[in-house]
C-alpha cells in the first residue's frame, strides 16, 4: 500500500515534467518518429525474417536456424568471406599506415603548401565511387590499360588484372580501395594531431627528445582513441565493401568468384536476382555479429595495453623514487 502510494506521486510528478517541457518534445519527435520508422523496425524485422523462407511475395515459411547453417554450409558465402577478410586486412595496412603518416607529415614543417596536398589527398573520398571504379577498370585493362602500358615500357610482362584464373584481382581492389580511403583516415588523425597540445611537444624537445621519440612515446599514445576509432570503422567498411569490387568485376566478383564479398553476396540472394530474403536476412546479421566482434576484441586490446602501460609506468616510478 504505502510503496503504490510513493510510485502514485512520482508518476505524477513525471507527466507534469513532460506536460511542461512538451515543446521540447514536439521539436525532437520527428528524430525519434523516423528512427522507429526507418531505423528500428528494419532491424527487427530483418530478425524476424531471417527465420524463416520468403521471396518477398508469397506466404513466409517458418526455417528456424536453417538459414544460418545453409550460409556456413555454403563455399560460395565462405569464398565470399575468406575474400572480404583478405582484401580488408591487406588494403587497411596502407589505408591506416599510410593515413598516420601522411597526417604526421602534413602536421609538421617537412612540407609547404600543407593545405593544398590535404585537399588532393582528400579529393578520393568525395569523388564519386562509381566514377573512381570506372576509371581504375581502364587502368587495369589487359589490352589498353595504362599500368599495363607502363609496364611494356620497363620491358615487363602484361598482368591480366581483372581476367585470366582471378589471381590478379584481389590485388586490382586493394589497389583501388586503398587509394580511396587513406585520405579519409588522413584527415581523422591530422584532426587528433592537432588537437594535442604544442606544449606537451615543446617540452619533450627541450628534454631533448628526437623527432621519432616524440612520435613513438607521446604521439601515438595519444593518438590511440582515434586508432581505436579508425580501426572499429574500417572494419565497417571491410564489412561493407560492395561498390569497388562489384563494378571491377560483375556481380559474382569475376573469375571463381576472387573478387566476390560478403556484402556483395548478401545483394545477390536479395533484391538482386534469387529473392531469397530469409536468407539475406541471415548473412546481413552474421556481418553485423561479426563486426561487433571485432570492435569488442578492438576494444579489449586497446583497454588491456593502456592497463599494462599504467602498470609500467607505476613500476618506473617506485624504481625511480627508491633509487
Amino acid at each position: 500500500m504505502t510503496a503504490q502510494t510513493g510510485n502514485a506521486p512520482r508518476r505524477h510528478s513525471l507527466w507534469k515534467e513532460i506536460k511542461r517541457n512538451r515543446v521540447a518534445y514536439a521539436y525532437i519527435s520527428p528524430f525519434f518518429i523516423l528512427f522507429l520508422i526507418f531505423g528500428l523496425f528494419p532491424i527487427v524485422s530483418g530478425l524476424y525474417i531471417s527465420f524463416f523462407r520468403w521471396d518477398g511475395v508469397g506466404a513466409m515459411r517458418w526455417r528456424g536456424i536453417d538459414n544460418y547453417t545453409r550460409l556456413f554450409t555454403d563455399p560460395t558465402f565462405i569464398k565470399a568471406l575468406s575474400n572480404t577478410f583478405i582484401i580488408g586486412i591487406i588494403a587497411h595496412i596502407p589505408i591506416l599506415g599510410g593515413g598516420l603518416v601522411l597526417a604526421h607529415l602534413l602536421n609538421g614543417t617537412y612540407v609547404k603548401g600543407q593545405n593544398l596536398f590535404r585537399t588532393i589527398y582528400f579529393l578520393p573520398m568525395v569523388t564519386s565511387a562509381v566514377a573512381i571504379t570506372i576509371v581504375f577498370s581502364s587502368m587495369f585493362g589487359y589490352n589498353f590499360g595504362l599500368i599495363n602500358y607502363f609496364l611494356g615500357l620497363l620491358g615487363l610482362q602484361r598482368v591480366d588484372w581483372l581476367g585470366g584464373v582471378g589471381e590478379n584481382i584481389k590485388t586490382a581492389i586493394i589497389i583501388m580501395f586503398s587509394w580511396k580511403w587513406i585520405g579519409w583516415n588522413m584527415v581523422i588523425y591530422l584532426a587528433g594531431m592537432q588537437g594535442i597540445s604544442n606544449d606537451i611537444f615543446e617540452a619533450a624537445t627541450i628534454d631533448g627528445a628526437r623527432p621519432s621519440q616524440v612520435f613513438f612515446r607521446i604521439t601515438l599514445p595519444l593518438l590511440k582513441p582515434i586508432i581505436l576509432f579508425t580501426l572499429i570503422q574500417s572494419s565497417i567498411g571491410m564489412m561493407s565493401l560492395y561498390t569497388e569490387p562489384v563494378i571491377l568485376t560483375d556481380q559474382m566478383g569475376g573469375t571463381r568468384n576472387m573478387g566476390l564479398t560478403v556484402m556483395m553476396y548478401l545483394l545477390n540472394k536479395a533484391p538482386r536476382g534469387n529473392n531469397i530474403y530469409g536468407l539475406a536476412s541471415a548473412a546481413a546479421y552474421v556481418i553485423t555479429i561479426i563486426v561487433i566482434i571485432i570492435s569488442l576484441l578492438l576494444n579489449r586490446a586497446f583497454h588491456e595495453r593502456s592497463h599494462l602501460e599504467r602498470e609500467e609506468k607505476r613500476r618506473r616510478g617506485r624504481k625511480r623514487r627508491y633509487a
